[in-house]
């Protein structure tokens, strides 16, 4: 039962790597399931080379080791030299691919990052920004990707964040951190400046940040009440319709 648990636990942050950790998300990213840009390793036509390949498996292994380990005890009652004895890795390597103890749980924030890069720069020529992300987030929600909140097991991964003063900081400091990303993307994508956003852009990506993060509290709210997934699924997929129609209602033409 206990290894049932790490192994449901686990879901919600990766896909099926060593570790232990199930897939959710069809693939790893940097293959099938996302791009190179997701953890900074270099390709080559499109594929990763074997270094990087390597390097990308190690990362995986560590995080997910981390993983089971802070679901199973409690993020704040293991150390990162544990995670490294898990992972059969020096601490020093632990540190290399992840510069803070928050990032072995919360790995997905540069995927997040890159996802939303790719929305709204490689939209269709009569696309919105807000569309793409529209097709983003519920493209994530269908394929019950961790991103999207929603998921089997994915309580496991909640309760370990709201048990975490300091993975709850972390979680703030990467929602800021996606606001100014779009931000920058918003900006670009009108014809401004991607390194100085105007005000428009500026609140555009604070409203849609908030109106989207609002709507996947719900979702967790849920799931961690025990409601079935398969139902919060397929309503969170009416309230993300619902609050990207406000949200066009809201924003001005091209946001």
């Amino acid at each position: 039962m206990a290894e049932e648990k790490r192994r449901g636990g686990a879901r919600a942050t990766g896909g099926e790597e060593a570790g232990g950790r199930p897939g959710t998300n069809g693939g790893r990213p940097g293959e099938s399931g996302g791009g190179p840009g997701e953890t900074g390793f270099t390709a080559e036509g499109g594929r990763l080379t074997l270094r990087a390949r390597k390097k990308l498996r190690t990362r995986q292994r560590i995080s997910g080791e981390a993983t089971l380990l802070f679901i199973e005890r409690g993020f704040d009652n293991v150390t990162v030299a544990e995670v490294a004895r898990a992972a059969e890795v020096s601490t020093m390597t632990v540190f290399n691919y992840f510069p803070r103890k928050e990032d072995l749980f919360l790995d997905r924030i540069p995927e997040m990052r890159e996802l939303l890069t790719r929305a709204v720069r490689e939209r269709g020529a009569d696309e919105s920004p807000l569309a793409a992300l529209r097709a983003l987030v519920l493209g994530l929600l269908a394929e019950r990707h961790p991103l999207s909140a929603v998921g089997e097991g994915f309580e496991h991964f909640w309760r370990t964040v709201l048990d975490s003063p300091a993975l709850r900081a972390r979680g703030r400091e990467a929602v800021e951190a996606m606001e100014a990303t779009l931000a920058a993307l918003l900006a670009e994508a009108a014809g401004g400046d991607a390194d100085r956003p105007g005000h428009d852009a500026r609140l555009a990506a604070a409203l849609i940040i908030a109106a989207v993060r609002a709507a996947c509290a719900g979702a967790v709210a849920r799931q961690l009440g025990g409601d079935p997934v398969d139902e919060v699924a397929v309503e969170q997929a009416e309230v993300l319709r619902r609050t990207f129609d406000v949200l066009e209602r809201a924003l001005p033409d091209g946001a």
